[in-house]
């Protein structure tokens, strides 16, 4: 079934909030088998710019020191992967859109690689913030790509329930990168990393070219030249209810990156905490992210995602008032701390997936524009947020402010911008 062309129209009638049919020629079942198939191989793609993060996460003290830096500009390390990140899926989703999923992701890989070689040789702290924004840029191929393939195939209930099982192999990255960087870093520096984020690069890159067909036919491709593709933006920017479901998820990652970029310095310097520890405890909050993902693949089943999301956000926004409490007073100590992220974080789980289905089910004609945006805000509101912990002082003070001031916004987003909160809400059309 063939979808129109971008263009400047107006935004087309779109399905309930919660809408879980197709809305475009996909099946909306597939095999057991094939499903699986799609989880890893996509999911294999989604982690790249998560293990770019989390494997350099607990060596960037050492960063800081080796490049004789503050932590603030180390953490700029992080935050302008983020930006890059942003930026890349702005150009690439509507480009995916035009000439199809694989070129791109390709092309991507290929100049993460690149750039990764690059990061391994630098001399200094602005170079390896500049190259870090062009790796967010090039490997952003891969996130926008993962989602808008997901989109292609499955859609409404269905692409949530999928997204949440994507989320467990996405939750593999924080589960297992910071325990591979302090392996790398016991037999070598922080520079190894990126060599093996290189070597990461060429394997997916293999794997697309063998594994991932072409998931977006011609006939579904948008027509006309590079501008009237871009305009598909207008479209979306029009749509009120997309623009916020679509931030959700960069609110979402701004809680987490709050927590990614403050917690080697909150733990390890402000709790004498080794190289392994802070990697161990990173991996139970990554438990956590699993669990509640695969609680929510279980719950789209039988209960509307938007329900889900307004009910895991109330409690989350709870969980973060008592983190910030538990940083304020040291109640509890260091147990104290870890087990209020733990709740904290782990909401995160029923978030991001449901907001990002619901969003993308009132676009599928221009999923890779649509996944962008949705990437854009992921990237762009974490960089942009996350660095207020180092500038707030870097404690778990700070840490744990900058978390609820991002949920908090995610649940004033929500209720003021989607009906979610009002009297049967969930069954307004959007």
């Amino acid at each position: 079934m063939s979808t129109p062309p971008a263009g400047p129209a107006s935004a087309p009638t779109a399905p309930p909030i919660d809408a879980g049919r197709s809305t475009v020629g996909t099946p909306a079942r597939r095999s057991g088998r094939s499903t699986v198939k799609w989880v890893l191989l996509l999911g294999a793609l989604a982690t790249l710019p998560a293990f770019t993060v989390d494997m350099y996460l607990p060596l960037l003290p050492d960063v800081a020191t080796d490049l004789d830096a503050s932590p603030a500009l180390a953490q700029l390390t992080l935050a302008g992967m983020l930006v890059g990140g942003a930026l890349g899926q702005l150009v690439i989703g509507p480009l995916s859109d035009r000439y199809g999923r694989r070129a791109p992701v390709i092309i991507g890989l290929a100049l993460h690689v690149v750039t990764s070689i690059l990061c391994a040789v630098v001399p200094g702290i602005g170079w390896l913030i500049t190259l870090r924004v062009l790796q967010g840029f090039f490997n952003a191929s891969a996130q926008v790509v993962s989602i808008a393939v997901i989109r292609d195939r499955f859609t409404g209930s269905d692409a949530a329930r999928i997204l949440s099982r994507l989320m467990l192999v996405i939750g593999l990255a924080p589960l297992l990168a910071p325990t591979f960087g302090s392996l790398i870093a016991s037999h070598g520096t922080w520079r190894w990393v990126f060599w093996v984020l290189a070597v990461l690069g060429v394997i997916l890159a293999l794997i697309v070219l063998r594994f991932m067909p072409e998931t977006l036919e011609t006939e579904r491709r948008q027509t006309g030249g590079i501008g009237s593709v871009f305009r598909g933006y207008g479209t979306l920017l029009r749509d009120r209810h997309f623009l916020a479901l679509a931030v959700l998820p960069g609110l979402g990652m701004a809680v987490l990156m709050s927590y990614v970029v403050g917690s080697p310095f909150v733990l390890q310097e402000g709790y004498g905490l080794t190289h392994g520890q802070f990697a161990a405890l990173f991996a139970v909050n990554g438990i956590g992210l699993v669990i509640s993902a695969q609680v929510n693949a279980s719950l789209v089943r039988r209960v509307a995602p938007i329900r889900i999301l307004r009910t895991a956000l109330v409690l989350q926004s709870v969980f973060a008032v008592g983190l910030l409490v538990v940083a304020l007073t040291g109640a509890g100590g260091l147990i104290g701390l870890l087990a209020a992220l733990w709740l904290t974080l782990a909401l995160q789980g029923l978030i991001p997936a449901n907001a990002s289905a619901l969003a993308l089910t009132r676009h599928g004609e221009r999923a890779g524009t649509a996944a962008a945006v949705i990437g854009a805000f992921q990237a762009g509101v974490a960089g942009l947020v996350s660095p207020l912990v180092g500038v707030l002082g870097g404690d778990e003070v700070a840490m744990s402010a900058v978390m609820l001031g991002a949920v908090v916004a995610s649940l004033l987003v929500l209720g003021l911008a989607t009906p979610a909160f009002r009297k049967g809400g969930w069954h307004l059309p959007t």
